[in-house]
């Protein structure tokens, strides 16, 4: 099991949970702790971030190493976990500024979308995990572009 890849799957994972304990908090309208888990849920994602660009710039990423007639498939899902990643973070960063401007009733029509986006990004992210590394062997480490065109 790879270090990296692992430790930054559980910061996205862990970054999921506290955006759900942070819904459940301002259902219960406890803002000052809905804050405090939204913002770990937050810094959560942007050790999750840092670790994925530093490996990725350093070392290189993983392409799909299970059979090749599933690989089509693993690109199609790759591709839908990259669009929903990027389009997560881009509503995350939105939802938070909006919050710190204390622009709330901006944030309180955009927080639950993006909390979705969020959960579904982190659900999609482990699944990227659980193929690359633990249901089959990862394959070469390449490229980001070379690894999500399987060359």
């Amino acid at each position: 099991m790879p270090v990296l890849p692992t430790i930054s799957t559980f910061f996205i994972v862990i970054s999921a949970i506290f955006v759900g304990i942070g819904w459940i908090l301002i259902a219960k309208n406890k803002r000052a702790a809905h804050k405090k888990a939204m913002l770990a849920g937050a810094a959560s994602a942007l050790i999750f971030f840092i670790i994925y660009v530093s490996r990725t710039v350093f070392v290189g990423n993983t392409s799909f190493g299970g059979p090749e007639e599933y690989k089509i498939y693993y690109t199609i899902f790759l591709i839908f976990h990259i669009i929903l990643a990027t389009t997560g973070a881009v509503f995350g960063i939105v939802t938070l500024t909006l919050a710190f401007k204390r622009n709330i009733k901006k944030h309180r029509k955009i927080g639950p979308v993006t909390s979705i986006i969020w959960f579904f990004t982190a659900i999609t992210g482990v699944a990227v995990y659980l193929l690359l590394y633990i249901i089959y062997d990862g394959g070469h480490t390449t490229s980001l572009i070379k690894a999500i065109l399987g060359t």
